[in-house]
């Protein structure tokens, strides 16, 4: 699987679960009530499907890798749906966990 497959399969999932995360926030805590829940729960389901198409057969590295992806596309979202800014702090801890990220499911291994 090429880098650029895999990350794009990243950017999905990340859509997905915090879409979805995001959904049920809104559902709950904004009253918007049980269909905005609903798609939530539809969309975290579907980022769990989403995450099996990486080629790496190792649940716990493509998870953790994800986490980076997850962190960063939190503020991302954060910023484009609530008008969250992020402060530089919150950048730069979103880039280490992208450098993290990558470590993980791109570095080289000898096997």
């Amino acid at each position: 699987m090429t880098v650029a497959r895999s990350a794009a399969l990243f950017l999905v999932a990340a859509l997905l679960e915090i879409g979805g995360a995001w959904l049920v926030w809104q559902g709950v805590r904004e009253h918007r009530g049980w269909a905005w829940i609903g798609a939530g729960v539809i969309a975290l389901g579907l980022y769990g499907v989403v995450a099996t198409f990486q080629s790496d057969e190792n649940f716990g590295r493509i998870l953790a890798a994800y986490g980076g992806v997850f962190v960063a596309g939190s503020l991302a979202w954060g910023m484009v749906a609530d008008g969250y800014r992020p402060d530089r702090w919150d950048v730069v801890g979103a880039l280490i966990c992208l450098a993290g990220m990558a470590v993980i499911m791109y570095a080289p291994r000898g096997h």
